[in-house]
């Protein structure tokens, strides 16, 4: 792991003393808010609806033990005692008063971290696969790239008042984990026929209002060129992209609008210009974070305890079953914590969790944790042996709830019980489902299913590539919630069809209760998942169980 460095702390230091200064002059009004607002955007401190809302980065998804005490001490001393973890794999505190956000930086800084560019129109929280460095698919640990990419990124004086915002995601594995094409820019680890390694890079994804998935604009980019290549992309969007419309700033709309030949034109020319003005110190540099990023000294113990135990308990069994991967290391495993047990917020996490994840992680998992960007928690390097301990500890306080990728393992955006933006609820329908489909105890025979939802077009909540999708909206002044089927956030990237009109509050929990009840009989077997089996028949029959024809014209 990425430690900080003198200079680190100096930076975050410096920057934390200007934005102290900066709190106190809007506190004793000699700031207004309209002045304040691009400072702490600056700061990734927010306005929400009912308080300030502080989101922390954590760059990559990655912590180890002592950020995670630090991360729960700070909900529990200056917020309501919990932190939501998000799908830019950062956590948000929902409550803070504005008096106490310098000292909640001033204790992040502490442990080395910090809450820069996780708000404003700048380059965010670099996003990583969160199996990183422990996937047995893997062609290499992506982190340090990730790594690289936040220093070069982090004030950078070029790119700190973009159109919008520019969201960059780093992986290495043939399974794509980290939603790659999604993203305004996106980095695959690949390698040529020769068996040389290279990025892969792609531009152009992204969700909200105007979903697109990102096409490659380089198949093949050499290792020393990655640092320029990326800076090229971005120097020929910040010139090139609109601003005079801010939903059409993204660099979707400016790949659409000029086209990939000229994009791709632009960005080779920029290219050949600042090249030579790197130098190799990029290299040296992520030579440097390679070595940070070592494996862990993997331990060597018998595997009976681990055999025994998920032969005689059924709960542990079940939990081994579907939270756990396949790690590079035969005798080890990735355990996912489940942040989503049934009628819980997904993506919340009291301080007393978080320091039960810490004690789990320093003691099982060679001190290592990560975020996903489904909102849940991963101890990336537990040795079999340890996994009946490791289960038992969790249980303690409601984290052993065994649901990874099934129906209640829904992302979901605080909607509109946070958030200034949204226009309907998300968190309750979430719960909703979950809770409900526990009550008929479907949920393991479903399989894997992958719901997703946003409060509101900005699709916080990854909808659009949700193997079903909700979207809630306001219908003159009342919520309604659009089903689409059939998105996809793999390496098969797909954005799901919208099925018809809206369903009010009341009704969507019933309407997804049809469509899945619908699935189960026509898979064609247990093995067959919900995404297979639409694919294979199509939305006609989903369709006609959501919207009996008089429902339709009624509708209409």
């Amino acid at each position: 792991m990425y430690q900080y460095n003198d200079f680190d702390t100096g930076f975050v230091k410096a920057r934390n003393a200007q934005f102290r200064d900066q709190v106190a002059r809007r506190i004793d009004g000699s700031l207004t808010e309209d002045e304040f607002k691009p400072l702490r955007l600056m700061n990734g401190l927010y306005l929400q609806l009912h308080a300030y809302m502080l989101r922390v980065a954590i760059p990559y998804g990655t912590l180890n033990s002592v950020k995670m005490r630090q991360l729960a001490m700070i909900a529990e001393r200056w917020d309501k005692g919990y932190g939501h973890f998000t799908t830019r794999q950062n956590i948000q505190y929902n409550w803070p008063r504005l008096s106490d956000v310098p000292d909640m930086l001033d204790a992040l800084e502490d442990v080395g971290m910090h809450a820069i560019q996780t708000s404003g129109n700048t380059i965010r929280n670099v996003t990583s696969d969160h199996f990183s460095g422990a996937a047995a698919d893997e062609i290499e640990d992506p982190r340090p790239i990730a790594e690289l990419l936040r220093q070069w990124s982090t004030d950078h004086p070029e790119f700190q008042f973009l159109g919008r915002k520019f969201k960059i995601a780093v992986g290495a594995s043939t399974h794509d984990r980290a939603v790659l094409k999604a993203h305004d820019l996106a980095i695959r680890v690949v390698q040529n026929d020769t068996g040389e390694t290279g990025y892969e890079v792609l531009i152009g994804g992204g969700l909200g209002r105007t979903p697109m998935i990102g096409q490659v604009i380089n198949g093949f980019l050499p290792r020393p060129d990655l640092l320029p290549y990326v800076e090229a992309v971005l120097s020929v969007y910040n010139l090139l992209g609109r601003r005079d419309n801010k939903y059409k700033a993204r660099i979707k709309i400016t790949l659409h609008e000029n086209g990939m030949d000229k994009i791709r034109a632009l960005v080779a020319e920029r290219f050949a210009g600042i090249k030579p003005q790197f130098g190799g110190q990029d290299q040296a540099l992520l030579a440097q974070f390679q070595r940070d990023f070592a494996a862990p000294d993997y331990i060597t113990a018998p595997l009976e305890t681990f055999e025994a135990a998920y032969a005689s308990d059924p709960g542990f069994a079940s939990w081994v079953d579907t939270n756990l991967a396949a790690h590079k290391n035969p005798d080890y495993a990735i355990a996912t914590i489940s942040l989503k047990a049934h009628g819980q917020t997904p993506g919340d996490a009291t301080s007393e969790q978080m320091r039960l994840m810490a004690d789990v992680a320093a003691e099982f998992s060679h001190d290592e944790l990560r975020i996903s960007h489904e909102q849940n928690v991963i101890l990336p390097h537990v040795h079999k042996s340890h996994l009946p301990a490791v289960h038992a500890r969790l249980k303690q306080l409601g984290l052993a709830t065994a649901n990874i990728g099934l129906i209640s393992d829904i992302i979901a955006c605080p909607g509109m019980d946070y958030c200034a933006l949204a226009t309907a609820r998300s968190i309750p329908v979430a719960q909703q489902i979950a809770t409900r489909f526990d009550e008929l105890k479907l949920e393991h025979d479903i399989g894997a299913l992958k719901i997703k939802i946003s409060g509101c077009i900005n699709a916080c909540g990854h909808h659009h590539v949700g193997h079903i999708g909700i979207l809630g909206l306001d219908r003159a002044g009342v919520e309604s919630y659009q089903i689409t089927l059939g998105g996809d956030a793999t390496e098969t990237t797909t954005i799901g069809t919208r099925t018809g009109p809206g369903f009010s509050y009341d009704e969507i929990l019933p309407a997804i209760e049809r469509l899945v009840l619908e699935y189960l009989d026509l898979r064609q077997d247990r093995d067959e998942a919900f995404i297979d089996t639409y694919r294979r028949l199509g939305a006609a029959p989903f369709k006609a169980i959501l919207y009996p024809e008089g429902r339709v014209k009624n509708a209409a």
